[in-house]
């Protein structure tokens, strides 16, 4: 009876399909591009094992509990990137409906839509929506181990305890770097229980957290190493307080506030007070912050910067709870539905890059094809830098076993022509291999080609540029391809 009601509602109906037109706007219409890199290592993980001799030195490579999901995607669709990306469509689509949940639980009844909405609004979380990588289950696993405390602290269950214990368990298995979290759950736990705004007693509390804790003690004596050895493995600067402030999606925030304030003006109508609650604010805030800050303190005490966007995706939905949660403060409860339909055309809208396709940032799909359109025969020389940091001396060398994980997008995108391996940036080790190829080969060759990451393609092409053996070649970019290149060197004479 209450579905037959729920249908008949026009407002449910016009949301669902915003909701619909959404997700296959920003999650499916992209689905079938190019993987970039991270998502080929995905399949060579599937492909080769988490115990492959290449990972020992990345380590933190295989160890999630997604690469099973990928595998059973693998099995049904093979290398395919829509198959491989349909796991993570899923997860994300199920995070969805647990931020709801959460909406209408800690903001307001009727909340839940524009949470979902405010999801979408964040550029972030539909790219890893649809990405063949651990962090829509993160979003999936993270929702569900706060709806389950939220629910065990309203409750007393220990049913609602043993799950919200299982899926906190698994958080810090679906990503190493998403141990800030469990900071979060712990705040709104302790701010319940010194309210005694819960029947849980501390006794309970501290069973359940210390199971818990005993459950994490395996990850922890794996993560110690990898931790240790951080600086083999930082892709990005020292973050900055600007980067920091942009990581909060303070712009969302304030962007809703400040249209939900103009509606209620408008309107002259009040907020429910009831969006006030400090319990609320706690678990809203805990989600939004505490990762962000606590990887931007990390980062900056232990100068290893792991201050990446993908890292700090877990994040995204505090952010948009947050951005429900400043709504709330100043929007009257019969406009919430409005206020979710015209979010949600905003989303359709501003993100939908309508009028233009949606490109992949890195096609190598597209650069793997022209390399197998330019090479001459299959002796001709492809030059690939590796696309992974941990691809420097002593770990790299010229004659690197393939397959290997420094080089793990070779294999799913194939190209005729004989490959040289090439570090990750310069350096004397990767020169000297250079000169010698400069010197012996690439002359007799008479084209070679440069394939791989535009900065890495681009530092190689100069220097090539520079070598007196080469002198009078013609230099073709053929590129870009996204953040993907393929530039070609052509004997003049």
């Amino acid at each position: 009876m209450n579905l037959i009601k729920w249908f008949r509602n026009p407002w449910n109906l016009t949301l669902a399909a915003l909701l619909i037109a959404c997700i296959a706007r920003l999650w499916l219409f992209p689905i079938s591009q190019s993987f970039w890199v991270d998502e080929m290592v995905t399949a060579y993980v599937v492909h080769h094992g988490a115990n492959d001799p290449s990972f020992v030195d990345a380590p933190q490579v295989p160890k999630s509990i997604y690469y099973p999901v990928a595998r059973a995607a693998d099995s049904i669709f093979g290398v395919s990137e829509a198959g491989y990306r349909v796991p993570s469509i899923v997860f994300a689509a199920i995070a969805l409906l647990l931020i709801a949940l959460l909406a209408a639980r800690l903001i307001h009844p009727d909340a839940g839509w524009f949470a979902v909405f405010a999801c979408l609004a964040l550029k972030g979380f539909n790219t890893e929506s649809a990405d063949a990588r651990p962090y829509a289950l993160g979003f999936c696993v993270a929702a569900a181990a706060f709806v389950f405390l939220v629910r065990w602290l309203d409750s007393n269950r220990w049913t609602d305890a043993l799950a919200f214990a299982i899926f906190a368990a698994l958080v810090w298995r679906v990503h190493l770097i998403f141990w800030p979290l469990y900071l979060a759950f712990a705040v709104y736990a302790l701010v319940r229980l010194l309210k005694q705004e819960t029947e849980v007693g501390w006794l309970r509390a501290l069973l359940v957290f210390g199971a818990v804790a005993l459950a994490l003690v395996p990850v922890l004596i794996g993560a110690v190493p990898i931790f240790r050895s951080g600086n083999a493995h930082v892709i990005v600067p020292m973050p900055s307080l600007r980067e920091l402030a942009d990581s909060l999606k303070w712009k969302l925030v304030l962007t809703c506030l400040g249209a939900a304030a103009i509606i209620a003006r408008v309107l002259r109508r009040t907020p429910d007070p009831t969006a006030l609650a400090w319990a609320s604010i706690s678990l809203i805030a805990g989600w939004w912050l505490i990762d962000p800050i606590s990887l931007f303190a990390y980062s900056r005490l232990t100068g290893n910067s792991v201050f990446v966007n993908r890292y700090l995706s877990i994040a995204l939905p505090g952010a948009a709870l947050a951005a429900t949660f400043a709504v709330a403060l100043v929007l009257p409860r019969p406009n919430w539905k409005l206020s979710a339909a015209v979010l949600g055309l905003g989303v359709l809208i501003t993100l939908g890059q309508w009028g233009r396709p949606v490109r992949a940032n890195s096609d190598w799909r597209a650069a793997a094809r022209k390399v197998s359109e330019l090479t001459l025969d299959a002796d001709t020389p492809v030059i690939c830098p590796s696309p992974f940091v941990e691809a420097q001396p002593p770990v790299w060398r010229p004659d690197y076993p393939l397959p290997g994980f420094l080089y793990a997008h070779l294999p799913v995108y194939t190209f005729s022509g004989h490959a040289y391996l090439f570090p990750f940036k310069n350096s004397p080790e990767g020169e000297l291999y250079a000169t010698k190829l400069s010197q012996d080969l690439l002359p007799k060759s008479r084209r070679f080609i440069l394939y791989g990451g535009d900065v890495n393609v681009h530092r190689w092409r100069d220097w090539f540029e520079k070598r007196p053996e080469l002198e009078g070649w013609k230099e073709t970019d053929l590129g870009p391809f996204g953040d993907v290149d393929v530039v070609m060197f052509d004997c003049a004479r």
